[in-house]
């Protein structure tokens, strides 16, 4: 996908669809630039300042030549970007459940751009008239031969 294509969302309807998804793969989201500001931000709302993130001057010369995104707000960042691969309808509600596993192989260096790769994994019945479905997430970063994180995620939704 070029950096101006806009992902194309994958709409299911009800569990049934859902349960039609297993094994899927998603296609890859719009990429999100990663600002400075947007590493503040996260900072300040989660008070983790370290200077490898906030402070612009000393980060350039430590071990990555720039700031780094934390890896948490990498992670959160799925989010949004989910959302634009997956549109689940006609369902009354669907939540997040976890995370299996998560790792994050290399930095995201601030004014980097990244974008999320999905794909479905297994879909279950679970007690409740809903489903458990995992998603196996890369985080990309343009231009980089290795992710930024690799995640796998388990969502709930029912009827």
């Amino acid at each position: 996908m070029s950096s101006t294509e806009a992902p194309a969302t994958t709409t299911v309807h009800g569990l049934d669809g859902l349960r039609a998804l297993a094994g899927q793969d998603l296609g890859a989201s719009s990429w999100i630039a990663i600002t400075q500001e947007r590493v503040n931000t996260f900072a300040y709302a989660t008070g983790d300042h370290q200077w490898i993130h906030v402070d612009v001057e000393r980060a350039k010369k430590g071990p990555f030549g720039a700031p780094i995104a934390h890896g948490y707000l990498t992670l959160s960042l799925i989010i949004p970007m989910f959302v634009e691969l997956l549109d689940v309808r006609d369902v009354g509600m669907g939540v997040n459940y976890g995370l299996d596993k998560v790792r994050f192989p290399s930095p995201v260096k601030v004014g980097s751009r990244i974008r999320l790769h999905g794909r479905v994994g297994e879909v279950e019945d679970v007690p409740g008239s809903g489903v458990q479905a995992t998603f196996d997430f890369t985080v990309e970063v343009e231009g980089s031969e290795k992710p930024a994180c690799v995640a796998r995620t388990v969502y709930r939704y029912y009827a």
